[in-house]
Formats: structure tokens, sequence, C-alpha cells
């Protein structure tokens, strides 16, 4: 089959999937305990990786964006570069990343094993509906704790830069949190929050969609999971484009 007509019939399949499961979270039973399982599995359970990853990117951008700026005379602006990429850019797709490899992988191989176990055929015989029950409160799970993760991937990271910042470079705490305060805006910040949102659909939606496509027994598993992993990291670096561009329409950014 031609790959872009099976690329096409993957996302209506996994926008199916997305409807079917927003149509039925309101149904009962609702499986809130999944849900809130999954949340702890999801947020929790991702937060060490991804405090090191902000702490570090922050630390990061310090470390390369200080001394061209110095150059310049505003390294007293360092703390305001590193904020709005880690809140505009950085922190949204890298905690996407990261939980795309720790999270959709598990769901993947998750799902997986319960469809060569035919254990979702043992669902539906006994009027379980699987979407219901498996997808939905992992869709839900994710909407919910990425924007929280990428919170505090921000935070961390602007942490993490105003260490650098201070133990290298001798700069000033005070100046460096002046520069975040009066440079970070309400538009930035609600950016920053839409990401992930539309990110946790797509990491959810792909994981999922894989995961209960799965043939061919152990090693379809292993297959679906790295599919899984490589698809929804592309489509995420992809979305993030159109994303931004559309953000600095709808939030009148500055372009250039």
């Amino acid at each position: 089959m031609n790959i872009a007509i099976r690329s096409l019939l993957e996302v209506q399949e996994t926008t199916l999937l997305v409807a079917q499961a927003a149509r039925r979270l309101f149904r009962r039973p609702a499986y809130i305990p999944e849900a809130i399982t999954q949340m702890d599995v999801i947020g929790v359970g991702s937060l060490p990786i991804i405090l090191l990853t902000g702490f570090f990117t922050g630390g990061v951008l310090t470390l390369q964006t200080f001394p061209t700026l110095k150059y310049y005379g505003a390294q007293d602006q360092t703390g305001y570069l590193v904020a709005l990429s880690l809140v505009r850019e950085l922190g949204p797709v890298l905690t996407a990343l990261m939980v795309t490899g720790r999270v959709g992988s598990a769901i993947s191989a998750e799902l997986g094993s319960m469809v060569v176990s035919q254990q979702i055929d043992a669902m539906r015989a006994l009027g379980t509906d699987p979407v219901r029950k498996l997808v939905a409160p992992r869709i839900l799970a994710l909407l919910v704790t990425l924007p929280l993760l990428t919170v505090a991937a921000d935070v961390i990271g602007i942490f993490g830069g105003g260490v650098v910042a201070t133990t290298l470079y001798g700069m000033s705490s005070g100046t460096f949190l002046s520069s975040v305060r009066y440079g970070i805006t309400f538009d930035d910040i609600i950016g920053g929050i839409i990401k992930p949102l539309i990110f946790g659909i797509i990491i959810g939606s792909i994981a999922c969609n894989k995961g209960l496509q799965t043939e061919g027994g152990t090693v379809g598993v292993g297959r679906s999971t790295t599919s899984a992993v490589v698809t929804a990291s592309i489509v995420v670096i992809v979305v993030d484009f159109f994303l931004a561009k559309a953000l600095q329409v709808i939030l009148d950014m500055p372009a250039s």
C-alpha cells in the first residue's frame, strides 16, 4: 500500500478512536479510579525525569547564551531568553518527547499485550467497552498531567538557568529573576499550556491506537511499541511547528 494512503488511514483511525473515547467518556460507567491510577502513573511517575530534563535544559541554555549576550552587552537579559525559550518551545516539546518515550511506549505495550493474549476479546464478550475502560482514562490522564508536567519543567528549567548564571557567571539572582518576570507575558504562558494539551491527545491516541492494532504475538508487541514512540515523536515535532505559527497569529505574538 502506498505510504501516503497508509498514513491517511492511520490518521483517520486515530481520529476516530479519539472521537469514540471523547463520546464515551461521559457515559456510565465512567471508570474514574482507572483515570486516577493513570494520572498517578503518568504524572507522578514521569516527574523525576521531567525535572531532570528541565533543570539541565535551562542550565545549557544559560551556558550557551550568556557569553553571546555578554559580547553585545545584554547579559542582563539572560533570564528572559531562557524563560522565553522554555515556556514557548523547549518546555512543552521536551516534556512531550520524554512522556512519549516513557508513557507512550508503556501504553502501547500494555494494550498490545492485552490484544495478543485475547484479553480485549474477553472484555468485549463480557460487555465491557475497551475504548471506555482503557483508552478514555489514558487520554484523559495525559490531558490533565502533561500541562502540569510542562509547568514543572518550565519552573525547574528557569531555576537551573539561574543556578548556572549565578554560580558560573557571577550574575546576581535578582537581575536574573527580574528579566524573567518582566520578559514573560501572559500570552506566552497560555501558549505554553495549549501545546501540551494538544500533545497529550496526540501521544495518548497514537499509543492506544498502535497498541490495539497489534498483530503477530509478542513480536508484534515490540513492533507496535516502537512504532508508537517513533510516530508520536515525529507528529509532536511536526504539529509543534504549526501550533507555534497558529499561536503567533491567535495570540498576536511577535513573529520576528
